[in-house]
């Protein structure tokens, strides 16, 4: 069975684990390695701030507590996401306000924002499908205009950009994943972006369990005490060992990922072209990352077969997210305005393909042409 994802691993993981566990004697969370993580993306992303947390989850929660989300509070998101881009927000007691995605990118359509807007609105939750942005500039005029934050999940975006931008530095907080799906891993983890410094002592109060810690460990107090509120937030510097060392060598990741995503696009254009399938859009402006490959069947019948026939033939390819608005927790939740015109019907069409680092040029071409094969298009 060709799989649907695997880890990667570069190969001198298992050196840094080595180093933090034996010489810096460290496992606890913001090491030396936590450090150079959050170093890293802050030189690389021309971002201020950057927190490693225990997942993208965690970094929403973070953002959502840090953009004073109270109960009763609405903000708007779409319905195509992980469950995490609402949990994080349900968590403060807002209402979650669904509106419809963009068919070509399955992101939220910016144009659809505005008119959901109410006087109990208080933040924008965009999230880069794919690695593929968002239409931020429009996005962020219209948060500009009502006085809006914006939360910018790019769980699947690191290391893509918008109009030369990293994502997750545009808005007001950027959430990242580092989970075992995602192009760099630390097993489980994430991060929280900002540029604003009004927000660094709260966000690491919040992050030290509602304490001053981060404080006393820079000399700046001479003990710590309880602060305000809090939690847990902090990987373990085990974890940021692994994940460094394919930080540092992402431009290698990247190559192969981009190899993979390219081979795709190219091998089935023939069937985009007799209007099989219809294949990713990445608008200008925009640098995807290659997080993932998928194609988009006729309807849900073509689908489900198609999906089957791979299995049949060792191949695992997935379905991705059921939109929220349609499930019981969703339902309870939030509302989706206006027309649900391509939210469903796009979802029940999108299949992903095999996407991983160590995907191998036999097994690419397989999945090609196990597709080709395919008779009930």
């Amino acid at each position: 069975m060709i799989e649907f994802n695997k880890p990667p691993f570069i190969g001198t993981e298992l050196e840094y684990i080595r180093q933090a566990a034996e010489e810096n004697n460290k496992l606890c969370g913001d090491g030396p390695f936590t450090k150079k993580c959050s170093a890293w993306m802050q030189d690389n992303f021309n971002v201020k701030h950057a927190m490693l947390t225990t997942s993208c989850t965690h970094a929403l929660e973070m953002a959502a507590y840090l953009s004073e989300i109270q109960p009763g509070d609405e903000v708007i998101m779409p319905s195509y996401t992980f469950v995490s881009t609402a949990d994080a927000f349900v968590l403060r007691g807002a209402k979650i306000v669904y509106v419809d995605i963009r068919p070509d990118t399955m992101n939220i359509d910016e144009t659809k924002i505005e008119d959901a807007i109410t006087e109990k609105t208080k933040a924008i939750v965009p999230v880069h499908y794919a690695g593929v942005a968002c239409e931020m500039n429009t996005i962020m005029d219209i948060a500009k205009r009502h006085n809006l934050k914006v939360v910018e999940d790019a769980a699947q975006g690191v290391s893509a950009y918008y109009k030369g931008k990293a994502l997750g530095t545009i808005g007001d907080f950027g959430c990242y994943s580092f989970h075992e799906t995602k192009n760099y891993t630390m097993g489980e983890g994430g991060a929280l972006l900002f540029q604003d410094e009004n927000y660094l002592e709260k966000a690491e109060i919040l992050r030290e369990k509602g304490t001053n810690r981060s404080k006393f460990f820079r000399g700046q107090i001479d003990k710590y005490t309880w602060i305000d509120y809090g939690s847990s937030y902090l990987p373990s510097d085990m974890n940021a060992a692994y994940l460094l060392a394919e930080l540092e060598e992402h431009e290698k990741i990247d190559r192969k990922r981009m190899a993979i995503y390219n081979y795709y696009h190219e091998q089935l254009r023939p069937l985009a072209e007799a209007g099989k399938i219809e294949q990713p859009v990445v608008p200008e402006g925009c640098v995807h990352n290659a997080h993932m490959y998928f194609i988009k069947a006729r309807n849900l019948e073509v689908r489900t077969k198609l999906i089957n026939y791979m299995k049949e033939r060792g191949v695992m390819c997935v379905f991705h997210y059921v939109p929220l608005h349609t499930s019981p927790a969703g339902q309870k939740f939030g509302v989706f305005h206006g027309e649900d015109k391509y939210t469903t019907k796009e979802s029940e069409r999108l299949m992903r393909l095999p996407m991983f680092y160590s995907l191998s040029e036999q097994d690419m071409a397989y999945v090609v042409e196990c597709l080709m094969d395919f008779k009930e298009w």
